[in-house]
């Protein structure tokens, strides 16, 4: 360009062809919608909208309905989300990336970190749980508490490196959990300190992790130690003796794509995502060899969530903490397991069928920690299925059942965390 020349000018056209082309790519994405619905016939979706009240629930929900059923978003969404966890390690709503390789499941460390109480009073765990005692006891059955910790509670340090290596956190829903069934009475184990117990026996980089390093849920490790915690639990209450039957181990190690990358829903991420090699212990019987199988004529029923699912009913098999604890007390158990509905649906399921509490002397309640506040439909109080009392228990006062919060144990602020130093492995 020669001095004083003028910049050759942009193309006048160039303003209205950007335009269209912004509206084109804006229209053509519902078009396309529009005619895939249509092809498929099940209806236009976008019409749904007229046929629900405008409440705030209704819209939200018609939009998560929009956005799942979007065919431009499900064909682009996991190149995104690979670009988001690969280069800026970012797992979006579902998940956390931690320090190496570890991933945590972002709901729970959000409701982990999070302020306030449950609002209605149907969501209090205590209350559900002191209930569910008194009417066990009264048909001679004895309740033990199992509240499963998240993995972000006993791993923080996974999670950030401000975090001391070996210590793991509290969060303050959980400790006034713990600290209003102790003030109830309400037989609990506190796997919060057979955990940390665990982390300070060995040093860190070479201790067997209690969790998986991909999945939300425990390692096989983390299996066996708190069937060993429930087990002693029992036989220190008096409520179980050893049974007769012997069961022994059997090294079964299995590959296992973790459900937190699962979660993420994105083919691309788990095309390039190595499956965790995890070295399960199936329980298998000493005489026979045969694997772990439930007995319904057992005195021992334990409900629980997927923390019981894991290794159990999924591969390898009888190798979960049901068999586990079944192996600690030499005696087979029964259990009802539904993944996410500790809380309040193996209840409900266990009021459909009375036979599930015949001859049973001790129920197992384990639920995952995230559920004192996530739990699916709350905490609701749900009757046991009508039946004959096993053995009258004597009437609890009215101090013995109150779910108060003792004002005696202090904590330091409501919405600190603690940190959980390690000691002798108890359980309360």
């Amino acid at each position: 360009m020669t001095p004083g020349a003028q910049p050759p000018l942009a193309p006048r056209n160039a303003p209205r062809t950007l335009v269209l082309v912004f509206v084109a790519v804006i229209v053509s994405v519902p078009l396309l919608q529009l005619a895939v619905e249509l092809r498929q016939g099940g209806g236009v979706r976008a019409f749904e909208l007229f046929q629900q009240h405008p409440t705030s629930a209704n819209l939200r929900a018609y939009e998560h309905n929009l956005e799942d059923a979007s065919t431009v978003g499900r064909a682009l969404r996991p190149l995104f989300q690979f670009a988001q966890f690969t280069w800026l390690r970012d797992g979006g709503e579902k998940a956390l990336v931690g320090r190496d390789g570890w991933l945590f499941y972002k709901p729970g460390f959000d409701d982990m970190v999070a302020r306030g109480k449950p609002a209605a009073a149907t969501n209090d765990p205590v209350a559900a749980m002191v209930a569910f005692r008194d009417a066990l006891a009264a048909r001679g059955i004895q309740l033990l508490v199992v509240p499963a910790p998240n993995k972000e509670s006993i791993y923080p340090d996974r999670l950030s490196a401000r975090v001391p290596e070996g210590q793991i956190l509290v969060s303050p829903p959980t400790r006034d959990l713990l600290v209003r069934l102790r003030a109830a009475r309400v037989e609990c184990v506190d796997l919060f300190a057979v955990f940390a117990a665990a982390r300070a026996k060995v040093a860190a980089a070479n201790a067997t992790a209690l969790y998986l390093k991909q999945d939300s849920h425990w390692s096989p490790a983390g299996v066996a130690l708190a069937a060993q915690a429930v087990a002693q639990r029992l036989k220190e209450l008096g409520w179980a003796k050893s049974g007769t039957l012997a069961y022994r181990e059997r090294a079964t190690p299995v590959q296992r794509l973790g459900d937190v990358l699962r979660l993420l829903q994105s083919t691309p991420i788990e095309r390039v995502s190595v499956p965790e090699s995890v070295p399960c212990v199936q329980i298998v019987r000493d005489e026979g060899g045969q694997p772990y199988e439930d007995d319904p004529q057992s005195e021992v029923l334990i409900l629980g969530d997927s923390f019981l699912r894991i290794y159990q009913q999924d591969e390898p098999g009888g190798a979960g903490f049901i068999a586990h604890l079944a192996r600690e007390l030499r005696q087979p158990l029964t259990s009802v397991v539904n993944d996410g509905g500790a809380s309040t649906l193996v209840r409900q399921e266990l009021h459909r069928r009375p036979a599930l509490l015949q001859n049973k002397r001790i129920v197992v309640w384990e639920f995952v920690e995230r559920d004192i506040r996530l739990g699916t439909e709350g905490w609701q109080e749900v009757p046991l299925p009508p039946g004959q009392d096993n053995a009258k228990a004597p009437q609890r006062t009215a101090k013995e059942r109150s779910t108060q919060r003792p004002k005696a144990l202090g904590f330091p602020g409501a919405f600190r965390f603690s940190a959980v130093r390690p000691r002798e492995r108890t359980s309360s």
